[in-house]
C-alpha cells in the first residue's frame, strides 16, 4: 500500500489569476515516489477557515510527510524554520478581507514551532542542483506563517511523529511583467518541491 505525501499551495489572491505554489503542488498528483503517492490540496486565503482546513487534512488523510507551500516575493526558495503564534497585517489583507492586528493564533499554543523537514539536507540537495535557496527564519504572519502554525500546533499536540513545514517559493515570471520583482519558472519551482520531497523521504529511511 501507497504511503502518502500531502503538498498544499494557496488559491491566487493579490489580483493575480494563479498562485505558484498551488500550481507546482497540482502538478506532481499522482506521482509515486519510493513507494509515496502525492496528493496536492488548494487552500483558502481566508483566515477563519486555514486551522479547520490543515487540521481536517491531517485527521482524514492520515499523511506520512506534509509540506505547505506559499508564494512570496523573495528571489529563491525559502525553507522555513519557525512558525510563530501571531498574525498581523497592516498593508495587505486576506481574501476574505480580514486583516488582523496582532492576533495570536492559538491562545494555549506555544510561541513558535520548528519545521520537522530536514530543512538543510534540503538546502544542500537544492544547491547541489543549481537551484536558488535559502533556509528562512521568518515565515512572516500572514496565511504562509498561519497554515505553518496550525499545522506544527496539530501535529505537536497530537503527537503524530511525522515530517512537516513549510517552503515559500517565488512569484512566476508572468506575474511580475512591468512589477521589477523577482521570479522563477514553474519548472524550476516544481523541480525544487520533488527535490525536498525526495531529500525527505531519505532522510525517514
Amino acid at each position: 500500500m501507497l504511503k502518502k505525501i500531502i503538498l498544499t499551495g494557496f488559491e491566487p489572491f493579490g489580483g493575480s489569476n494563479a498562485n505558484p505554489s498551488i500550481l507546482a503542488c497540482q502538478s506532481l498528483v499522482k506521482k509515486t515516489i519510493e513507494g509515496y503517492e502525492i496528493e496536492a490540496i488548494e487552500i483558502p486565503l481566508r483566515f477563519s477557515e486555514i486551522k479547520q482546513i490543515i487540521e481536517s487534512i491531517l485527521i482524514k488523510e492520515k499523511p506520512e510527510i506534509v509540506i505547505c507551500t506559499g508564494q512570496s516575493p523573495r528571489p529563491v526558495i525559502s525553507l522555513e524554520r519557525i512558525a510563530i503564534n501571531i498574525a498581523s497585517l497592516e498593508k495587505v489583507a486576506y481574501s476574505c478581507s480580514a486583516k488582523p492586528l496582532d492576533e495570536i493564533l492559538e491562545i494555549n499554543g506555544r510561541e513558535g514551532y520548528f519545521s520537522t523537514l530536514p530543512i538543510r539536507k534540503i538546502k544542500d540537495c537544492l544547491e547541489e542542483n543549481k537551484i536558488p535557496c535559502e533556509i528562512s527564519n521568518s515565515a512572516g504572519t500572514f496565511g504562509c506563517n498561519q497554515i505553518f502554525y496550525h499545522l506544527m500546533h496539530f501535529i505537536n499536540n497530537n503527537k503524530i511523529n511525522i515530517p512537516a513545514g513549510f517552503i515559500h517559493v517565488p512569484s512566476l515570471p508572468e506575474q511580475v511583467i512591468g512589477k521589477n520583482f523577482p521570479s522563477m519558472t514553474l519548472e524550476l519551482i516544481i523541480q525544487s518541491l520533488e527535490i525536498a520531497i525526495i531529500t525527505t523521504i531519505k532522510h525517514l529511511l
